[in-house]
């Protein structure tokens, strides 16, 4: 019997020479099935640049051990850099002008603030190390601004109702802008305030404007509401229970320097009633209404009818 022939089995030969019908259609359905799954048009052509052969070499052992070149290599992507120039000519002007229209907005008008861009600035700057510089930079702008509010009320010394008006306006309008400045430094205040300095950026904000401006007024503050609430409609309701309010929330010991004119819009500013004093708090009764029978007002004689009287349809 005669011994089976010796083959070379040398790819370059028995690849091309010996590639049946069969081994060709293996061929093509890898490549299709590679084509629907990637979502590429791959030719049999194609192929040779995804095993790394030519397609004229292509066998059953490459096509059981496919070596595939990987689309993207470990440290081909390029991270965002971050220089200073970049924070203080793009990052940081974007958010200056953000904060800038929250603080000067007028209650219940709309700004048309990116809150997606404005916070996406935010994130990258505390990623690439600025929050420091970036907490430090907030406080200071903020600070600017304090100083020309009490610029605004200075400009109403001497003037009880537009003095209280402005400062009640004021206050109100800074509150309202760290509803909106809080929520775009949240990253920061994660990251930063919260975890390395242990405090909350809403409370540090509320504390600076204590600091820079009510701490500068509030003596003079509480002598005015006081005098205004003596004159019935002297000062809005509304406006006077604002401002009790907002200090109030602000740093709760400003009630203790006039705990009786906070006790007129707030509740549990005096301790509880004490049965000793029942006597004193007759007599604090007669007081008020002694100085209610003292005011004047203007009444008619009640022998006569109604002013108006003759105007009013019966029919």
């Amino acid at each position: 019997m005669d011994e089976p022939m010796e083959s070379s089995f040398d790819p370059g030969i028995d690849g091309t020479q010996n590639q049946g019908p069969q081994q060709l259609t293996t061929n093509n359905t890898e490549c299709m099935t590679l084509s629907s799954a990637t979502n590429i048009s791959v030719t049999r052509s194609d192929c040779s640049s995804i095993h790394g052969h030519p397609a004229a070499d292509y066998d059953d052992a490459n096509v059981n051990k496919p070596h595939f070149t990987p689309l993207l290599r470990p440290g081909s992507m390029v991270m965002m850099t971050l220089t200073e120039e970049d924070y203080e000519m793009q990052y940081w002007p974007k958010l200056k002008t953000a904060i800038d229209q929250l603080l000067n907005i007028i209650p219940g008008a709309y700004i048309p603030i990116s809150y997606e861009q404005m916070y996406s600035c935010v994130y990258k700057c505390v990623c690439k190390q600025f929050s420091e510089r970036l907490y430090n930079d907030l406080l200071t702008h903020l600070s600017l601004h304090m100083e020309k509010l009490n610029k605004e009320l200075k400009s109403h010394e001497g003037q009880t109702i537009p003095y209280i008006e402005s400062f009640s306006f004021l206050m109100h309008q800074y509150l309202q802008a760290l509803s909106g400045i809080v929520p775009i430094f949240n990253y920061m205040n994660r990251f930063y305030v919260e975890n390395k300095l242990k405090t909350d950026l809403n409370e540090e904000l509320r504390k600076l404007f204590c600091t820079k401006v009510v701490d500068i007024h509030i003596t003079n503050l509480i002598k005015l509401l006081d005098e205004a609430s003596s004159v019935p409609f002297a000062i809005s309701p509304p406006t006077m229970a604002s401002v009790m309010k907002n200090l109030y929330a602000l740093n709760e010991e400003y009630s203790k320097l006039n705990p009786n004119l906070f006790s007129r819009y707030l509740p549990n500013i005096l301790p509880p009633t004490d049965p000793a004093l029942l006597e004193q708090y007759a007599q604090e009764a007669r007081r008020v209404q002694e100085h209610i029978n003292s005011m004047e007002f203007k009444s008619h004689n009640t022998n006569k009818k109604r002013v108006y009287e003759d105007d009013i349809s019966v029919n």
